[in-house]
């Protein structure tokens, strides 16, 4: 279903947030004879919620009501954040009622022309962004949409010649139009909560690369979820010697130096290995990449993926955005020869903190444990033979930055990654990125 064939629908919609907002503009404004008359909420809306529907005559209900209100509509257009298998979904789909996401709507009105789609559990921001640098530094006309950029409805006021589409699992787990080039940069465990199973949110990620449309799939050769698979589409390998790749220090390309890695504008070798995989796809894409060390001037780390807060006796790094070990582990990786202090502990999602307690044991960073997994990680820490000083609990990240603050010996690294989700004391990994950075200059103000 493409968004021009809603004229006339009789519309409804699950959830808040930017696109659902993005998706009642647009309708308003482009399709006058279309209209949103059933809107769905787990929550009370806010005032704010309810304007941005452009539509005061809507029914407002909540998700006991949701499937009689809804089952009078022409479609469904849910938020990305409300499950596409929950139960009152399902029952709308065996109803007749088609199911969508705004996402949805402007790939298939696009039909997917030179849509790069980048996806995958960690580094698909970075990715993403460093494609649609890289592809505007070569003189192409691109945009970079989806969970960062813009949503990818507003899209449909410029037409622009190439999109950078950073795409959640829950974006692409009801997707039937796919992207030109469909980039995956990882898999490790994650949103089971959501998806319910580590299964299913597997494959909803891999979906992407067997929707329709899709010419080129560019996998990540060192993550092993991923380079034996075999999706219809042909295969673009980065990671390894044969294309693009990390190799004695620098980026290669089929084994030859193209630029050293301490040139680039990130940290880690991570983070070198997402600049392959945002090459590799430009190059699928068509876009021959220009010189690397002018095309990378002007691009900055995205907030809270380890971002430099301070630097003073001890240098203070904001990595909130990681939601997993895997991720902690990278991130730990970054700072070769320098005492790190980790502050670590989240949300519980059942993680498997083994990767993360093996790099603790072995590069002897101290580690403060905060709620709800930071004793848990604490404790197979000091099971792995962590020293107790030197594996420590805190009852919350203002005690947890007071005693990093005594434990960084000077040259040394406060690093906040915290290898889980921050659902459960804070808004978003945004917003305990902001406390952190908050903390960290209170602590190191004290400290002259």
């Amino acid at each position: 279903m493409r968004f021009s064939e809603l004229e006339g629908a009789r519309v409804g919609v699950w959830g808040a947030g930017r696109e659902i907002a993005s998706f009642a503009d647009k309708l308003a404004r482009r399709l006058p004879r279309a209209r949103i008359v059933a809107a769905a909420f787990d929550s009370p809306p806010s005032a704010a919620e309810r304007e941005a529907l452009r539509a005061p005559d809507a029914l407002i209900v909540d998700a006991e009501r949701a499937p009689s209100a809804i089952a009078e509509c022409d479609v469904l257009v849910r938020s990305p954040g409300v499950p596409a298998r929950r139960p009152e979904l399902t029952a709308l789909r065996a109803a007749g009622v088609p199911v969508t996401t705004a996402t949805a709507l402007w790939l298939e009105e696009r039909g997917g022309r030179g849509v790069l789609g980048v996806t995958g559990t960690k580094g698909k921001s970075t990715t993403a962004a460093l494609a649609c640098h890289i592809a505007r530094a070569a003189g192409r006309d691109v945009r970079l949409a989806g969970n960062i950029g813009v949503p990818a409805l507003e899209l449909l006021d410029t037409e622009p010649e190439l999109v950078v589409l950073e795409l959640s699992s829950y974006q692409i787990a009801d997707l039937a139009q796919g992207s030109e080039v469909a980039l995956v940069t990882n898999l490790y465990r994650e949103h089971t909560d959501w998806h319910g199973s580590e299964q299913a949110y597997r494959e909803d990620k891999l979906r992407l690369l067997e929707l329709r449309g899709v010419r080129v799939a560019v996998l990540n050769a060192r993550d092993d979820a991923l380079r034996t698979l075999a999706p219809r589409a042909p295969v673009s390998l980065f990671g390894t010697p044969a294309g693009w790749d990390v190799e004695n220090g620098a980026i290669a390309f089929a084994g030859s130096p193209i630029i050293d890695v301490e040139q680039l504008p990130l940290r880690g070798e991570h983070n070198a290995i997402n600049l392959c995989g945002a090459l590799a796809a430009l190059q699928a894409l068509g876009v021959e990449p220009p010189a690397l060390g002018p095309a990378l001037d002007g691009f900055a780390p995205l907030p809270h993926r380890l971002a430099p807060v301070l630097d003073g006796s001890a240098s203070w790094v904001d990595d909130s955005i990681s939601t997993t070990p895997e991720s902690s582990v990278a991130a730990l990786a970054s700072f070769p020869g320098r005492e790190l202090v980790l502050i670590a502990g989240g949300q519980d999602r059942g993680q498997d903190h083994a990767p993360l307690v093996r790099a603790l044991a072995a590069g002897g960073a101290a580690l403060i444990g905060v709620p709800s997994t930071g004793p848990r990680l604490v404790a197979e820490a000091l099971a792995a033979g962590v020293e107790p000083a030197r594996a420590r609990e805190a009852p919350d990240l203002a005690a947890a930055v007071e005693l990093a603050a005594g434990l960084v010996p000077a040259g040394g690294v406060v690093l906040l990654s915290p290898a889980a989700p921050s659902y459960d004391g804070y808004r978003d990994f945004e917003e305990r990125g902001e406390r952190f950075c908050e903390l960290a200059h209170r602590a190191a103000a004290r400290r002259g």
